[in-house]
């Protein structure tokens, strides 16, 4: 296989980003298969045990896979306020709790409001926070649920909540009510690379210093009858009966994903901003990279040009040679195409670099979160630069010998990372990728 040459792009050179305001994470929440809330959900991920499991919701439903990775069970109306089982479609409730958990996380709770007055502003300027938030299918549960009322009582027993619960941009103008935020609101939709778009697009409103702060992510709840059923006759699902080894990235045995659920969001902010509000700093968002494959409408290009073109600009955005990065969170769905593309994706990039790169994919544990994944995945590769740990890939017992990476596997492996990389790959041929180093260089 022809390998690009790598990135030259090297320490002491000037970034491509020289001049713009430094960009940095403050908060995190999250909403997972692995676990409700950040502590949890990152535990999960290091046990390397899958959360799917039989889906009675599906097996009642007739679909031909009945295997999900569904969030811990919460109580909408108790935790988001009355009727918000009614007036709100689920992906929007799973982008309230990670919300609101990232801005505690951040020191900026005392925006939130579920219905009662805001404790206070937090002395942030409300006009100058900012909403971005990513999702591939949005009210997925509405669209299901009302369309038989049509069809069977007639289009006056339609609910007239439907449009504003379905719409793909009611999870960001919501979190914008909650928070009071009057700054940029936007929802991006780039299929499975859509939350880490969306931090993408975060990072440069705050960089250019349209906002000062952006909530920012990606969520998706699109576990129903409908969309099971027909990602199954698209042969992109596992049909492995036994749940807890049904997702299986780069294993030789990988037939398929598994759908997940779930939301990341993580506070985006000026390094300047957070530290005058006396705000700590998790990790700078070093380099940002998207690009197209121009290629398919699902499946990658056998040499994952696109994705590797994703990665070789987010590293060099971040001013970073490749030998600085130490550990890849890769998309790495356990279909049998994506995780060969992505494999010679890397080589592509990092060269003779890539045997000393870490990877993992964390949707062994979690599924594929669809428009959530690029958002969740990236505040685990967040906690793996500052704890120095890499979860494992979980279910991966042979690994397929055309993928040749370090997949860590079995147990977390200690590293000590300078910087990480989050990659995304989108139906679409939409790809994106981060890197996050330490904040000010510390470590």
């Amino acid at each position: 296989m022809n390998q690009p040459t790598p990135s030259n792009q090297g320490r002491g050179e000037v970034a491509p980003g020289a001049g713009r305001a430094e960009v940095v994470i403050t908060g995190l929440g999250l909403v997972t298969p692995a676990g409700r809330g950040l502590s949890d959900a990152w535990e999960g991920v290091l046990a390397g045990k899958s959360a799917a499991a039989v889906d009675e919701d599906l097996v009642a439903a007739g679909t031909p896979v009945t295997v999900s990775c569904r969030v811990p069970p919460y109580d909408a109306n108790a935790e988001l306020g009355r009727g918000a089982s009614r007036r709100l479609d689920r992906f929007t409730h799973l982008a309230l709790l990670a919300a609101r958990e990232g801005l505690t996380h951040a020191g900026l709770g005392g925006l939130w409001s579920d219905g009662e007055e805001r404790a206070g502003t937090d002395g942030v300027d409300a006009d100058r926070i900012g909403v971005v938030l990513g999702s591939g299918i949005g009210g997925a549960e509405t669209w299901e649920s009302e369309y038989p009322n049509y069809l069977d009582k007639g289009p006056k027993r339609v609910s007239p909540m439907f449009i504003p619960k379905m719409l793909s941009n009611t999870a960001a103008g919501t979190i914008s009510m909650r928070a009071g935020a009057r700054g940029p609101n936007m929802t991006v939709n780039t299929a499975c690379a859509a939350g880490a778009s969306a931090i993408h697009l975060a990072r440069d409103l705050v960089a250019s210093g349209t906002a000062d702060v952006v909530i920012a992510g990606g969520v998706e709840a699109g576990i129903t009858g409908l969309s099971i059923s027909a990602f199954a006759q698209m042969g992109a699902l596992s049909s492995n009966t036994d749940p807890s080894a049904a997702s299986r990235p780069f294993d030789v045995d990988r037939d398929g994903f598994v759908m997940g659920e779930g939301a990341g969001i993580v506070v985006v902010e000026s390094a300047e901003h957070a530290a005058r509000r006396g705000a700590r700093s998790l990790a700078r968002i070093a380099g940002c990279g998207a690009s197209a494959d121009a290629f398919h409408a699902t499946a990658p290009p056998e040499d994952g040009g696109g994705a590797a073109l994703a990665m070789r600009r987010a590293i060099e955005d971040a001013g970073l040679a490749v030998e600085q990065i130490g550990h890849a969170n890769a998309h790495g769905t356990s279909t049998p195409l994506n995780d060969v593309a992505e494999s010679r994706a890397m080589h592509a990039v990092f060269g003779d670099h890539t045997e000393r790169v870490a990877v993992t994919s964390t949707k062994g544990v979690t599924g594929h979160l669809l428009g959530a994944a690029g958002a969740v995945e990236a505040i685990f590769a967040l906690q793996a630069l500052r704890e120095g740990l890499v979860p494992p890939t979980a279910n991966l017992t042979t690994k397929d010998p055309e993928i040749d990476l370090d997949v860590v596997a079995g147990a977390p492996r200690r590293a000590d990372l300078e910087a990480v990389l989050s990659t995304s790959m989108g139906f679409g041929g939409q790809n994106a990728a981060l890197v996050l180093t330490h904040p000010d260089g510390n470590r």
